[in-house]
């Protein structure tokens, strides 16, 4: 773990009287929602033997509050039934090269399909589409319109406070159109007093320099933050490449043998910007406003493929983004209601740019060009009202309008003659969301979420998600919860209007999805109370999903969006944690997922010669793992993280026959080392990093190499003012 940064300034003496109140009534619910935590320390090694895999499962808390006070109960009545996977801070703030994709990979069941650092990283969760994964910043929607899908690769993990991962219905409660489910992600109150400064710089392999800065401000009112985050690299790592051959010949001039040749990795170049604001007041009324604002610029090389003869010289691609991200909120707190109110701005500015060969020894010329800006106007109004010890009843409205103009250049004549397409289109979408939670006895309990979405002149039909819970031990809090949902996703509108090829008479996507899980806890995985615990987790699912779109070639010659496929997404996922003291202020945590995932396309064959049908979706794994190891002594810190993925397939039809049409299973492995000093004046720490251990060679996308071992050294600093 790097430096951490919450622990140089004094927390908060108190709260206003209305948050104190507040906090006060929270807990007693709390104590009163949930069964009390039993301990049989004496099972938990058996246990850990029959465990599957070790995950990260932090308890679930309640937030109604208005401040970070940490309420921890068994089950609240808002998480009944539900598949939640929250991401501690630990995980968050691991390493400042990590973006989100990393810790979702890593802590998660999620599947990220990624091109390698500095380049798209889309999530795939339950067997689904990148664009059936939604994801919220402070409320506020994150996928784009145009694509439906977000690029976690531009979401660094430190700039992120609260994190959880939503399992297939329990996202209906957060957004709609989540078929595979939602990531909320979050910033909150730094709660210090006075002012603190946290800096880190980092310097790995291919030139690779990160740095974070982060000052903070605050008193009993008011709390302000500034992050901001900056890396570059050249990303011009060396590979074996596979797909190539270099033909050996003896004296005669015949062939003689063959070699596979030693290349660097192109184009693959990449500089981020960061800067988030946050600020926030606490009035005495239990009424706190605040604002976030994020800012990112990216240049990234769009790095060529393995199986590209061009030189570098002779051609070049390269994305372009600024985004501006800003929320406002207002928060009222009471002793059994919430009122919560959003508004937000979302711009985005996108350029990507070939430059090609002309022919001869002419400079390079600019082939394509593709603009996009998006504007896009959101607002939030919710409430949440506890009725006595048993009832929770929500209610919630979400409103977004997009304004997208977007246009594509090319030359398209050997004469240099060019061709411009485009559409400008706006969409407005409405969400609306009413819920109740019921919990009659201890053991028991029980909800319902009702969503209903427009978009355009469009309507949904009623989204239902139902919950339960039932404790079926105190010994060991073995409990099982089981929930169903139905959802839909409406087109993109790249889908509906993108030229050449868009759709305007897609359907919406729509289909089921039903879960039933067991989880237990022994003593505190937290170490908090006890010396050792256990938490594990087991979970199978099941969805249908009917009319997924696709975007497949035409007769034409372009491709083009149709509602084709019947998926039958279904498996099992499991999670666990153990930790344990060991004496001689020595600690040891162990956790890791494990999933099992089939996406099988049930859907009509669209030719004669389909293969498609009853096979596995392209780029899913059946099998992935990971697991993360952590050993503490004093300030040392050992971290060993481990990854599996299975074969994933490449085409549709599944084809093994060539090497291209599968990608085989891999292992990563990254190993770490951290040493924290304290002094008088300042808190300091020293990493080092090994990634890719063994030097592993593999693809996680077909003919786009990844890095071998790379090495990382990270320095942190945070000065101790007014620390005593």
């Amino acid at each position: 773990m790097q430096h951490k940064y919450n622990n140089r300034q004094k927390p908060l003496r108190s709260a206003p009287a209305a948050t104190a109140a507040s906090e006060r009534s929270d807990r007693s619910r709390g104590r009163r929602d949930a069964p009390r935590p039993r301990t049989n320390g004496g099972r938990i090694i058996a246990l850990l033997l029959l465990s599957l895999s070790v995950s990260n499962a932090p308890a679930q808390e309640r937030t109604l509050r208005a401040d970070p006070v940490t309420v921890r109960a068994q089950r609240a009545l808002r998480d009944i039934g539900a598949q939640k996977t929250p991401l501690d801070t630990t995980a968050l703030r691991e390493n400042i090269t990590q973006s989100l994709a990393d810790v979702l990979s890593q802590n998660t069941s999620v599947f990220i399909k990624s091109y390698g650092r500095g380049t798209l990283a889309t999530a795939s969760l339950r067997g689904t589409a990148p664009s059936h994964t939604q994801v919220t910043w402070n409320g506020m929607k994150l996928n784009s319109p145009m694509l439906g899908m977000v690029d976690f690769s531009l979401i660094p993990s430190y700039l992120i406070d609260d994190a959880s991962l939503y399992h297939g219905a329990s996202s209906v409660g957060i957004t709609g159109g989540g078929l595979g489910g939602a990531v909320a992600l979050g910033t909150r109150p730094a709660r210090r007093e006075g002012f603190g400064l946290d800096y880190i710089q980092g310097i790995g392999s291919f030139d690779t320099y990160d740095e974070f800065l982060r000052f903070t401000w605050g008193n009993r009112r008011w709390q302000s933050s500034t992050r901001v985050y900056y890396v570059s690299s050249d990303n011009d790592f060396k590979y074996t490449n596979y797909r190539k051959k270099i033909y050996e010949t003896d004296e005669n001039g015949h062939i003689s043998g063959f070699r596979y040749p030693e290349e660097r990795n192109r184009n693959g170049d990449y500089r981020d910007f960061h800067i988030v604001q946050d600020l926030f007041y606490d009035t005495k009324g239990g009424n706190r406003w605040g604002l976030s604002v994020w800012y990112l610029a990216s240049r990234r090389g769009i790095p060529m493929l393995n199986v590209d003869y061009k030189t570098d010289s002779r051609s070049r691609n390269r994305q372009d983004e600024r985004t501006l991200r800003a929320v406002a909120a207002w928060d009222r707190i009471r002793e059994n209601l919430k009122l919560a109110a959003r508004t937000g701005y979302t711009y985005t500015d996108m350029r990507y740019r070939y430059w090609g060969d002309p022919g001869g020894d002419e400079p390079l010329v600019e082939m394509i060009r593709s603009q996009s800006y998006v504007h896009t106007v959101y607002g939030e109004f919710g409430a949440d009202y506890y009725l006595g010890r048993k009832w929770l009843f929500t209610a919630k409205a979400t409103a977004n309008q997009h304004f997208v103009q977007s246009s594509d250049r090319t030359v398209n004549t050997p004469s240099g003659g060019k061709s411009a397409v485009g559409y400008d289109e706006a969409r407005f979408e409405l969400s609306g969301l009413v819920g109740v939670k019921y919990r009659p006895t201890e053991r028991f309990g029980v909800g319902l979420d009702l969503r209903e979405e427009l978009w355009g002149s469009n309507t949904t039909p009623l989204i239902p998600a139902f919950f339960a819970d039932f404790l079926l031990s105190r010994k060991g809090n073995v409990l099982l919860k089981v929930s169903a949902a139905r959802n839909y996703r409406y087109p993109t509108l790249n889908d509906l209007y993108f030229m050449p090829g868009g759709n305007d008479t897609l359907r919406s996507e729509r289909g089921w999805t039903y879960d039933a899980g067991v989880e237990f806890t022994l003593g505190d995985p937290t170490l908090k109370q006890h010396r050792t615990g256990l938490r594990a987790e087991v979970t199978a699912y099941n969805s249908w999903i009917d009319d997924w779109i696709a975007w497949l070639p035409t007769f034409k010659g372009f491709w083009s969006p149709v509602n084709v496929r019947k998926v039958h997404a279904y498996g099992l996922e499991a999670k666990a944690r153990f930790a344990v003291l060991l004496g001689g202020e020595w600690r040891l945590s162990l956790d890791g997922n494990f999933a099992f995932t089939r996406s099988i396309n049930h859907g009509d064959p669209q030719n004669w010669a389909d293969e498609s049908i009853g096979k596995q979706l392209v780029y899913i794994p059946v099998y992935s793992a990971s697991a993360t190891g952590t050993l503490s002594w004093r300030s040392w810190t050992l971290l060993y993280k481990w990854n599996w993925y299975s074969e994933r397939y490449t085409t549709s039809s599944n084809e093994t026959a060539t090497r291209f049409g599968v990608l085989a299973p891999y292992f990563m492995n990254d190993v770490s080392l951290e040493k924290r000093f304290s002094f008088r004046w300042a808190r300091l720490s020293v990493k080092a990093t090994v990634n890719n251990l063994f030097n592993e060679e593999y693809e996680s996308v077909l003919s786009r190499p990844m890095a071998r071992r790379n090495y990382g050294f990270f320095i942190g600093f945070s000065p101790r003012w007014g620390d005593r």
